[in-house]
């Protein structure tokens, strides 16, 4: 890893003790979960590594958090060691330097969670107080594997941490190079910043993960890749990019002699679960790929996708008395993604089983009204009271109601059932994508 505000390197043996230090400082607390808000930073990622390597299940969180939505993780899933500044009731200072600020609940839980469980994220989607997807050790090892095939890994790669840690889109970036032996570049200012793009030289950066909404600021950027020679491979996941942008990201890699990925997965599945190669864009440029090694996928009656493999969950935690249940799902997956196979078994997407919106009794799948609305560029549509109303990023007034007029004819509906709204910036969730719970409460 190189932290890139400093220059500083921490690889091989130095590593390695770095992780063996936290790992022994956490095998010296008390039995149970761990819980860490985490920060992009080279000891946050020494934290996790050495929960990992201690056999001890870490919970890594959004260190944004609001301290009254703090609170209540700690009282729903009872950690027994609390990494960060502040200490609740009922938890005393910790004595463990390699830690940093640590704190230790005073009394012990009746219950110890599972022996396989290794991680808990946040689902993607959630806000306020989220429920957390359990997650094996055995699948965190898999994936990572599994997506350093998919897309080459070796040791020669360089990745920045262009997406949270506690995002599993993030951690799995960090995952997939660390096992190949690649190199790690901890950046925390953002894609948007000069000092970013100036750690990609310095540092020989060869790939950076993005999801929609990243790749949207980078258009706007007008981001030149001729002038980040080492830079090759992009790589998208976290939602549908619009058409038109993956045309252009992967034709502007090309001119340069790189590549683009589209992918696509769950925090359910640990990460990624599927990986379109380069060389097949062109002829499926609807699909996101098919399954990742070690995976398969299957459409069910209802046209749900359904994944099978060993990067799937062990099922959902919504209290501390959760982190002790077993696999409840046997590595199959059903995603809550609409799509089809095609006849060399690449997926392409339709919707979300739960995205529908009803106007005057018909239902739309929300996903498809923004998929016609993409004209006027980034969209989010939300139902309402027996209406759809779409967000445009940017749009002007004239350009909304033309878009409505032609939404309601092509959904041969009403026009007060859909209207169009300009927004200057749709709402993000801390991973990038649209915050659609915000929106709805603008309705």
């Amino acid at each position: 890893m190189i932290d890139a505000a400093t220059g500083a390197a921490l690889s091989g043996a130095a590593l390695r003790a770095r992780v063996d230090e936290a790992a022994a400082a956490l095998l010296r607390a008390p039995a149970g979960l761990v819980m860490a808000p985490t920060p992009i930073s080279v000891d946050g990622i020494v934290r996790y590594l050495g929960a990992m390597t201690a056999g001890r299940p870490i919970a890594l969180l959004d260190p944004g958090l609001p301290a009254d939505t703090m609170s209540e993780l700690v009282t729903r899933y009872e950690p027994a060691v609390l990494l960060g500044d502040t200490g609740p009731d009922g938890y005393r200072p910790a004595d463990l330097p390699a830690l940093g600020p640590a704190w230790l609940r005073e009394r012990s839980r009746g219950t110890a969670p599972h022996d396989d469980l290794g991680l808990l994220l946040a689902t993607s989607g959630s806000t306020g107080s989220p429920k957390l997807v359990r997650l094996s050790r055995d699948a965190v090892v898999a994936n990572a594997r599994s997506i350093a095939a998919a897309l080459g890994i070796d040791g020669d790669e360089v990745a920045p941490t262009s997406l949270p840690l506690f995002y599993s889109y993030g951690l799995s970036v960090l995952n997939s190079h660390l096992i190949c032996g690649a190199t790690v570049v901890v950046e925390a200012t953002g894609i948007v910043n000069r000092s970013f793009w100036a750690a990609v030289n310095d540092h020989g950066v060869t790939s950076l993960a993005g999801v929609p909404a990243q790749y949207e600021m980078l258009r706007r950027l007008r981001l030149d890749f001729g002038r980040h020679p080492t830079l090759r491979t992009l790589t998208q996941a976290g939602g549908r990019l619009r058409p038109e942008l993956v045309e252009e990201f992967a034709a502007r890699m090309a001119a340069v002699g790189g590549r683009m990925f589209v992918m696509y997965g769950q925090t359910e599945a640990t990460a990624r679960m599927t990986v379109l190669p380069p060389d097949r864009m062109a002829d499926k440029p609807a699909s996101v790929g098919p399954a990742i090694p070690g995976g398969e996928l299957s459409v069910d009656a209802d046209g749900q996708v359904i994944y099978h493999g060993p990067n799937v969950m062990m099922g959902y935690a919504e209290n501390a008395g959760d982190l002790a249940r077993g696999d409840d799902l046997g590595g199959t997956l059903a995603t809550g993604d609409l799509g089809h196979l095609d006849d060399e078994g690449f997926l392409c997407l339709t919707g979300r089983l739960k995205r529908i919106g009803k106007v005057f009794g018909t239902r739309l799948n929300l996903d498809d009204v923004e998929r016609l609305a993409s004209g006027l560029g980034t969209v989010a549509a939300v139902g309402a009271d027996d209406r759809v109303i779409v967000w445009a990023e940017g749009g002007t007034e004239p350009a909304c109601s033309d878009t409505a007029g032609a939404l309601s004819e092509r959904l041969r509906l009403h026009h007060t059932g859909i209207e169009v709204r300009g927004i200057d910036r749709l709402p993000l969730l801390p991973n990038g994508k649209v915050d659609y719970r915000a929106l709805e409460v603008l309705q």
